[in-house]
């Protein structure tokens, strides 16, 4: 498994679903759209891979179809780094 997947669906699952939750956060789970990760959360999310992998993602980019799956996180995260090299 990629290392930046890992990280977002281990945050996601460790700072948005509460104690007993069953769901698994797989790369394709809907977060934002299945009501696990709501705006002030995305924020929070943003900041976290922002400091993690020190790189700065714009408010443009930081869309809720850009933060709806762990894959599409990466994938921003991924198109970041690139842009700080």
């Amino acid at each position: 498994m990629d290392e930046i997947v890992k990280v977002v669906r281990d945050y996601v699952t460790r700072e948005y679903l509460e104690e007993g939750d069953e769901r698994e956060i797989t790369e394709t789970t809907p977060l934002i759209s299945g009501g696990i990760v709501d705006s002030f959360s995305m924020v929070s999310l943003l900041r976290f891979l922002e400091k993690k992998y020190s790189i700065h993602i714009p408010d443009a980019a930081a869309t809720p179809d850009a933060f709806d799956t762990v894959q599409s996180i990466a994938a921003l995260v991924r198109r970041f780094q690139k842009a700080e090299v």
